[in-house]
């Protein structure tokens, strides 16, 4: 069993002062100021501020900025870092492509609690909460808690809670349309949404649709994304060509000697003919760029989505000191992602290898042309751009909760209590082509002949196959000599499903125990009951490995939890010199999960008013994250990972020639002397980016050894609001953040810079090269609980509205967020060290917004400033792609660094209110159109450039309607 130590806390104890108090009379509740719950706290109080930092995005601040989804608004926030899941990532084959989910602090989306009204929301099998299903017309505001709240919600509340506070009711209807696209007429957004509500205080309910529809950005369309590394190096990363290449294979069946490649017209683009591919003389030795291929040219730079949901809220008093409430909501998301033909070789799946046969007609060296019986099998290469790969994916969401909650008064003590039942669902299907069924490939690249009527046919002339059962395919002729039915015969359609439910049922209660000379000691606990299961179910032609759709194996599995949770609010002192206000709270939750044991996390918090204007706050947190479905049972699949070998003497950190034990461990691995990494083309790599492997990778298997990663957080910080300059709030906030036994997905880079430039032997046990060229051909990697991770830093914010004054009324915000630290130790060994990342890509070590609105009668207008600080990352092919060449760069272990210099977005929107409850709102996004930059730490597959921040001047309208 696993049992965290805690932090003594009286609370528990407060629970046995109401043992042998008189009976529960239920009474009218007394004329008071209204008390409301905060994100952080279950204690409802009258004071917005509280000891934790939280900060609030309201509904018109989503309006005014021209985005259209709240996940853009959050990720948009200075304490938010790049996203998980990039829009520009379409090689990422999870399920969670095309949704939206926030990354707090660059903990990661799986380490942020994702609530609506205080509940858990929606999670995928890998744990994710996607943001976009939450209909922003709904919304009444949204509360970022930037502090570990495990105590209070549970698992997942390392980096903070992100809290969406729906409405509460309304009356009439409002309606809304959004139309946006670049000033290159692309990435065209629609928008719609239709609210309608009625009700009065003892019933209400409200119904809204919503719509949401972004268009494609195809990478091709730019200068700066038409290539990898972009117009200074249009050729520095291409992959394997359209044009067939072949090899002979030696005695033992590998091949060996020079690689032939087809004679043809065009260039790299794909463009061209082919010569005749029977004919040994229309070869050439070695490849030339121009038979290599801009695979970029064939992928999106940003993938489409549409997304349709409708969402409920209804409410009704059932008594004086009752009411019911309930919402649901259906989403239905569907998402395409394209990218270029695959790649295809003879070895694509090591254990069910193809090549062309000896008796295939189109072998250049086979029997029909050499002479009966002197043919040779050959070992193949060549991209199918004829059919690049699409998969398309539906994801469709289920949320239903229903709660009774009520007011009580005890001892002439006010109390609430909330009991109810919350119900989620998401899953869908998945849809994918281009790529190859190596069964029937094997059969087209087999013994074949010209029959009688002038048609190639498969078989031999002794025993032909029907020519319905099987097309000959004339794989090195290239895109100019394919069919058709050649392609149609040897093209797979992948498919698969999955889905996931979660199930919890709730009890809270809340009130004040007794007075103290300070106020009231509020006491807040409650009980959760939580089931959740999941699948993954890859088609069984995908499972099985004769596709080129990369294997894969089903995920399954479940688990449950029981929880209670108490907190206590202390009001020690007030009104007195240099003690304004005095307060504590306590908190503390008891979890137990059937699939590795118990654990309990507690929390201390305090709030000093040394005077009046002037708030000081901070907490000590523990905290934990349960391991995912997928941590746990994922079947684990195929990829083909892009890696930089560190053993490479011209890209690697084997380079230096003074890193001895470097080079010591490659040679002893095989990769010795001047070893060089070959990209898919079998090209040496040009570039430190490195390349996409050449053969399959195992990732993503589960570890049911997992533990929960846990977690210390703390924060300090001030609140003033001088009270001789009304309207103005400064705020300044400490954080700290240490996680222990990180839950992580190990990339392949990191299992390859921990085995040969740490020497941390542990992880040398997964890879293997091939042992006559030292290429690696198998690395495993999947989750564990590894090492652990350190962030800290500042936050600072400024809200201040001016007087009003004959021009209007002014106001200004800002929040900008200072990471001093971001640190990462891979294990616990003691051969392990501390490498701190907090000035590398994607960490912005200084990100912020400045905002300053204006309003004067009916109109409005907003001018927003997003501050993006410098920051490291991995070189390119050029030297304006490596302007620090001689920089030492964790990323790749001193293979220097390119710095990424300061970057400001300026947003203007305007807004005009008409005499029919109408606003017109227009709007510029990214106004003076800055352009993208190469960025070799992108996550993005189709070329250098970060996906989630513009590239473009974005022109959008907004229309809202009352009635």
């Amino acid at each position: 069993m696993h049992h965290r130590s805690k932090i003594a806390l009286a609370a528990t104890l407060a629970l046995g002062s109401l043992a042998g108090e008189a009976a529960l009379a239920q009474q009218a509740q007394p004329t008071q100021i209204e008390r409301v719950e905060i994100t952080g706290t279950r204690i409802r109080q009258v004071d917005a501020e509280t000891a934790q930092p939280v900060l609030k995005v309201t509904a018109e601040d989503i309006q005014k900025s021209g985005l259209t989804t709240v996940g853009d608004i959050v990720n948009a926030l200075a304490s938010a870092g790049s996203p998980d899941f990039s829009k520009g990532a379409v090689l990422t084959s999870n399920r969670e492509q095309g949704g939206q989910y926030i990354n707090l602090r660059n903990l990661g989306s799986l380490r942020l609690l994702v609530l609506v009204n205080g509940k858990r929301w929606t999670q995928t099998v890998g744990g994710y909460s996607d943001v976009s299903t939450i209909p922003a017309s709904m919304i009444e505001r949204v509360e970022v808690l930037k502090d570990g709240a495990s105590s209070i919600y549970g698992s997942d509340a390392i980096a903070g809670v992100v809290n969406f506070i729906l409405k509460k009711s309304m009356t009439g209807a409002n309606a809304s349309v959004y139309y946006g696209e670049n000033s290159k007429g692309d990435g065209k957004t629609e928008a719609g949404s239709f609210t309608v509500g009625a009700g009065d205080d003892k019933a209400s309910i409200m119904v809204g649709f919503n719509y949401n529809k972004q268009g494609t950005v195809w990478a091709k369309d730019r200068p700066e994304t038409a290539t990898t590394y972009g117009p200074e190096a249009p050729t520095a990363s291409l992959g394997l060509g359209p044009w067939g290449r072949y090899r002979v294979l030696n005695a033992a069946g590998a091949p060996t000697g020079s690689t032939f490649v087809l004679n043809h017209t065009g260039s790299y683009m794909g463009d061209g003919t082919g010569t005749d591919s029977r004919n040994p003389a229309n070869y050439h030795v070695g490849a030339t760029t121009a038979d290599n291929f801009n695979s970029t040219s064939q992928m999106m730079f940003t993938s489409p989505t549409e997304q349709k949901s409708i969402f409920t809220k209804a409410g009704i008093d059932l008594s004086d000191a009752v009411r019911f409430n309930t919402t649901a909501m259906y989403s239905d998301r569907s998402s395409t992602r394209q990218v270029a033909g695959y790649p295809l070789q003879s070895t694509t799946q090591a254990s069910y290898p193809v090549y062309i046969d000896k008796d295939s007609y189109y072998n250049p060296l086979g029997s029909s042309v050499v002479g009966a019986g002197n043919g040779q099998n050959l070992f193949f290469q060549r991209r199918t751009i004829e059919v690049p790969r699409v998969t398309s994916s539906n994801n469709k969401t289920y949320h239903m909760d229903g709660s009774l909650e009520g007011d009580v008064t005890i001892l002439g003590k006010a109390w609430n209590w909330n009991v109810g039942y919350n119900y989620n669902k998401t899953g869908g299907t998945f849809l994918s082509t281009g790529n190859i069924n190596l069964l029937n490939l094997k059969k087209a690249l087999g013994p074949s002949f010209k029959n009688a009527n002038g048609v190639v046919q498969c078989g031999t002339a002794a025993a032909p196959i029907a020519l319905v059962d099987c097309t000959p395919f004339d794989i090195l002729g290239g895109p100019s000599a394919s069919t058709a039915d050649a392609l149609n015969y040897i093209m797979s359609t992948g498919q698969g499903t999955f889905g996931s439910v979660v199930k919890s049922a709730t009890a809270d209660f809340g009130g004040e125990l007794f007075n103290l000379p300070a106020g009231a000691v509020g006491l807040a606990g409650g009980f959760e009951h939580r089931k959740v299961s999941g699948y993954d179910r890859p088609g069984q032609f995908e499972q099985s490995g004769y596709s080129t759709d990369l294997a894969a194996k089903s995920t399954s599995g479940k688990y449950s939890v029981k929880e209670a949770y108490v907190e206590l609010n202390v009001p020690l002192l007030k009104n007195l010199p240099a003690i304004e206000l005095l307060s504590i709270n306590l908190a503390s939750r008891y979890s137990d999960y059937s699939n590795f044991g118990d654990t309990t996390n507690s929390k201390f918090s305090f709030m000093w008013k040394p005077v009046r204007d002037l708030l000081a706050r901070g907490t000590i947190a523990e905290g934990f994250r349960a391991p995912t479905l997928s941590d746990t049972f994922g079947g684990g699949s195929q990829t083909f990972d892009t890696i930089l070998d560190p053993c490479d003497t011209v890209y690697g950190a084997a380079k230096d020639a003074s890193a001895t034990a470097i080079r010591a461990r490659c040679a002893a691995a095989g990769a010795g002397g001047n070893f060089r990494q070959l990209n898919q083309s079998g090209a040496p790599i040009t570039a430190t980016g490195g390349a996409q492997g050449l053969s399959a990778f195992q990732s993503g298997a589960g570890n049911s050894a997992l533990m929960p990663e846990t977690s210390l957080s703390k924060t300090a910080g001030l609140v003033y609001s001088p009270s001789f300059v009304n309207g103005l709030t400064l705020t300044l906030d400490w954080y700290d953040v240490r996680i222990k036994d990180r839950i992580t997905a190990v990339s392949a880079n990191y299992i390859l810079g921990q085995c040969y430039t740490q020497g941390v032997q542990s992880f040398c046990s997964s890879l293997k090269r091939d042992p006559s060229t030292g290429q690696l051909t198998n690395l495993a990697r999947g989750n564990a609980n590894l090492g652990q991770l350190q962030v800290s830093g500042w936050d600072f914010g400024v809200a201040y509205r001016l007087p009003k004054t004959s021009f209007g009324q002014f106001s200004v915000k800002s929040d900008f967020s200072y990471t001093d630290k971001y640190k990462i130790k891979s294990t616990n060994d003691a051969t392990s060290r501390w490498i701190d990342y907090g000035d590398e890509y994607p960490v912005y070590p200084v990100k912020g917004n400045v905002q300053v609105d204006w309003s004067m009668a009916q109109w409005s207008a907003t001018w927003t400033a997003r501050y993006y600080g410098a920051t490291k990352s991995t070189c390119g092919a050029t030297d304006n792609q490596c302007n620090r060449p001689d920089g030492y760069f964790q990323g790749t272990e001193g293979a220097g660094y390119n710095r990424l210099g300061t970057q400001i977005f300026h947003d203007i929107s305007v807004g005009l209110k008409t005499p029919w409850k109408g606003q017109l709102l227009v709007g510029i996004n990214n106004a003076f159109k800055k352009k993208p930059r190469f960025n070799g730490d992108a996550d993005a597959s189709a070329s250098l450039v970060d996906p989630d921040l513009p590239i473009d001047r974005f022109f959008w309208v907004r229309y809202n309607q009352s009635f």
